[in-house]
């Protein structure tokens, strides 16, 4: 794992759509491009979640708001959990765990799908979190952000975001142990 593959100037914060009535196809038009809409299904919860086999996504959870931040070791549990089914249920391309929120660009491996992915990721370290460090309640928020990357620009943009992520909100840091990149897992870009 390399981790300074990126390490350039900060990236700005990813941009959501905002969808209405009114412009809701507009919005998905921009989002993807042209596509057989056959290949993609749509679902929503608070968020609208597109989903296309064979797509590398950029997703984004938060800790629960009466949560207290994540500690190192908290950290370490929740990056390790991200990092465990690398290559056996989806390619890791880049990760990050923050104090209150985790990203990670991820392409899940075609028999598993991202909702799994992601409930496995915050039920598995919820239940860790509340076993090991003494947490209760719920610890994530319900719901997470994803976004179908569209092309490698975009991949590039979303992998330098990730890994400067903790350099922009912690300027004086040299080191960040809870980020990672796979030079390996680019390949399959």
């Amino acid at each position: 794992m390399a981790r300074d593959k990126f390490q350039k100037e900060p990236v700005g914060q990813a941009s959501v759509p905002v969808t209405t009535e009114e412009n809701e196809e507009l919005v998905g038009q921009a989002s993807l491009p042209a596509l057989n809409k056959d290949q993609i299904s749509i679902y929503k919860r608070k968020l609208p979640h597109w989903r296309q086999a064979g797509s590398v996504y950029f997703v984004t959870w938060r800790l629960h708001p009466l949560q207290p931040v994540l500690t190192p070791d908290e950290r370490t549990l929740v990056a390790a959990a991200l990092e465990h089914f690398h290559k056996k249920r989806y390619t890791l391309f880049a990760h990050v765990v923050m104090d209150n929120h985790a990203h990670v660009l991820v392409k899940p491996m075609l028999e598993h799908d991202l909702q799994a992915i992601l409930h496995s990721w915050k039920s598995f370290t919820a239940l860790q979190l509340q076993r090991q460090f003494g947490r209760q309640g719920s610890i994530w928020q319900d719901e997470y952000f994803d976004r179908i990357v569209r092309d490698e620009a975009e991949f590039i943009e979303n992998a330098q975001y990730i890994l400067n992520n903790p350099r922009k909100r912690w300027p004086e840091l040299e080191e960040y142990p809870w980020v990672g990149y796979y030079d390996d897992a680019v390949e399959e870009y």
